[in-house]
């Protein structure tokens, strides 16, 4: 309950969905160029993430190989250090005041989405699990 409580002052007061339109925005410019697709896919798996950040977590998949590495590199070069850079600085701005340290912390949860987005996936947090583990994929 908390975690939904926590996702929807995000999504109205956190800049959610600010962040989700702007990362959906960028994500469209990149469909359109075509060659540009897999950053697009990118950009809408980063706006999901940043709509619901409480209660999910992003993990490397198994599969993700050198393309995605090499596409991660030109990311980095091109937007996420930007990306990642903003989410620092807006989660520390969001650090100052009490209200706003969970927030904060959803900045910077954003900032390795942002800075390297492909070959990520996002899945749920299990309430069963001990924040030192690492994160279970459910098989559905």
């Amino acid at each position: 309950m908390i975690r939904f409580i926590l996702n929807v002052l995000w999504l109205i007061f956190g800049s959610g969905l600010v962040l989700a339109l702007v990362y959906g925005f960028a994500a469209l410019i990149c469909f359109l160029l075509i060659v540009t697709i897999p950053f697009g896919i990118a950009a809408l798996r980063l706006a999901n993430y940043a709509l619901w950040p409480f209660g999910r977590t992003l993990i490397t998949r198994p599969t993700s190989g050198v393309a995605h590495d090499v596409g991660n590199v030109i990311w980095a070069i091109v937007a996420g250090w930007w990306l990642a850079l903003t989410h620092i600085v807006q989660g520390i701005a969001l650090c100052l005041t009490i209200i706003g340290i969970p927030f904060g912390i959803a900045n910077f949860k954003l900032v390795p989405a942002a800075f390297w987005p492909l070959g990520k996936e996002i899945v749920e947090i299990d309430d069963q699990m001990p924040v030192w583990t690492t994160p279970r994929v459910n098989p559905a």
